[in-house]
């Protein structure tokens, strides 16, 4: 994925944050311990890109739900965005939209039973801004690194398996 001369030697020993987990599968503690990682890291960056763009003000599950709602310019539904994110709490989201109204950045709309939301041109314009800071801090720099685009959509793929493995074993836990 990265570029043999930009690249530094891996470790051969398992690097974990609980050892105490990991007697009969340190591969798995290891996994975790980098998706730890990466989504502070993660979590980190929104918040930093976001006050580039122009909001001080909005935590990381907020950027991702204005990023959620502007996508595609069609109005979204708590359920919608719920499932899309992979959030079970409907009371987080609807407390992140009530934030995202507050600042003018979304609005929502009655239609029927349904409230929909979508972005307002303050919020379509800090998406864009946000988008501008990613373009010039992040993707210049998996360039410069030599990050191969392909790997990275792979890397996403197992993400994505690796989340509905994580629900069906919280579903198998719930039951305990």
């Amino acid at each position: 994925m990265v570029n043999p001369e930009a690249s530094i030697s891996m470790a051969k020993t398992s690097i974990v944050s609980s050892s105490h987990l990991s007697e009969n599968a340190s591969e798995l503690s290891e996994f975790e311990y980098a998706l730890t990682m990466a989504q502070n890291a993660f979590s980190r960056w929104l918040i930093h890109c976001m006050a580039a763009a122009g909001n001080k003000e909005l935590s990381p599950i907020d950027i991702l739900i204005l990023h959620n709602v502007h996508h595609r310019q069609r109005p979204k539904r708590i359920a919608d965005i719920c499932f899309v994110l992979n959030i079970d709490d409907t009371h987080t989201v609807s407390y992140s939209l009530r934030k995202l109204g507050k600042f003018g950045l979304i609005e929502s709309q009655k239609i029927g039973k349904e409230t929909f939301y979508h972005c307002t041109e303050t919020g379509a314009g800090l998406c864009l801004n946000y988008r501008d800071i990613r373009q010039d801090c992040l993707l210049d720099s998996l360039s410069t690194l030599g990050v191969n685009r392909e790997e990275l959509g792979k890397m996403a793929q197992l993400l994505r398996t690796m989340s509905g493995v994580y629900d069906q074993a919280a579903r198998a836990a719930a039951s305990f």
